[in-house]
């Protein structure tokens, strides 16, 4: 089957590149799913942001790449769980940080400033949706450029640890890795016995990225509202992601449950493939902002926030 065609199976199609035509066809149908559903909450995941040069977690089958996550108990017990992990972070976060909006997220940025959006659902971790000028966005799994204290709960910029690390570790900074999802990087230290921890300005105690890890649950007032959000939407689509990891997966079945229509904009498997009423076989930045255009919203740009420019949150 081609690229860009509609699916109701979990079988995904080698991607290629949309043509006009196609994404022309398959952008009125997503085009038409919104006109009737003005209310629609939109979920987005990781293969929003691939074409802004964040790596994704899964291939197109839904199955994890590399190693596995480090677990958050895991990194609350283990000194050496967190020197491993800010020594990657140290060397992946600056490719993430540098990472700029892509025409998807400017594309819903756009749609929901004309109003034919609902709320904006996000697992992404990496602030594009607020640098593209999205405003209605509820971040599920926290925001890795923001960093907690676990002692004293102070929080801070993450811009601020980076500058802690590569002072205290000049011997690593520069070193060359492959870039991995949220910040990480392919990089096995030979030791870490010499590595200096990030510490906190305020207390010295202990650093942590303001992020869910795997194992951890999503905060409970969080959660609360990404459910609200969801019984007042009248419709779910969702943006780039394989749903595997249940907090996603989750408002699927609840848009099921209550007999609201559910459209996804994907390249691959997905576990809610089943329970979808429309399947968009096309990558985001391609075909959302044919979406916005029919919809009439490129007319109208986004709010900018305040922080675009700079490239903070």
């Amino acid at each position: 089957m081609a690229e860009g065609s509609t699916r109701q199976d979990g079988n995904a199609a080698p991607a290629a590149q949309l043509s006009d035509e196609s994404a022309e066809r398959l952008a009125a149908q997503l085009a038409e799913f919104l006109v009737r559903h003005p209310k629609t909450l939109v979920l987005t995941g990781a293969g929003l942001s691939t074409a802004s040069g964040i790596p994704d977690y899964r291939d197109r089958d839904g199955v994890r790449r590399g190693r596995p996550p480090i677990q958050g108990p895991e990194f609350r017990r283990s000194e050496l769980v967190r020197r491993r992990y800010w020594a990657r972070s140290m060397i992946g976060w600056p490719v993430l940080a540098r990472a700029a909006p892509n025409a998807g997220h400017e594309a819903l940025a756009a749609l929901e400033g004309a109003g034919r959006l609902g709320s904006l659902l996000t697992q992404n971790v990496d602030g594009l949706h607020q640098r593209a000028g999205s405003r209605a966005v509820l971040e599920l799994h926290g925001n890795i450029h923001s960093v907690l204290c676990i002692d004293c709960g102070a929080r801070m910029p993450r811009a601020l640890v980076q500058q802690q690390l590569v002072d205290a570790n000049p011997g690593l900074s520069g070193a060359m890795a492959t870039p991995l999802p949220d910040g990480d990087a392919q990089l096995e230290p030979d030791a870490l016995d010499d590595f200096r921890l990030p510490w906190c300005p305020h207390c010295n105690g202990t650093l942590m990225p303001d992020v869910v890890f795997f194992g951890d649950n999503v905060p409970p007032p969080r959660t609360a509202c990404a459910l609200a959000q969801m019984d007042a939407a009248d419709a779910l689509l969702v943006v780039g992601s394989s749903l595997m990891v249940y907090s996603g997966f989750r408002f699927c079945r609840l848009a099921a449950e209550g007999a609201k229509p559910i459209a996804a904009v994907n390249l691959g498997r997905t576990r809610a493939d089943h329970l979808f009423k429309l399947k968009l076989e096309a990558s985001a930045e391609a075909l959302l902002p044919h979406v916005a255009r029919l919809l009439g919203a490129d007319n109208a740009p986004p709010p900018i926030s305040e922080n675009k420019e700079k490239g903070e949150l």
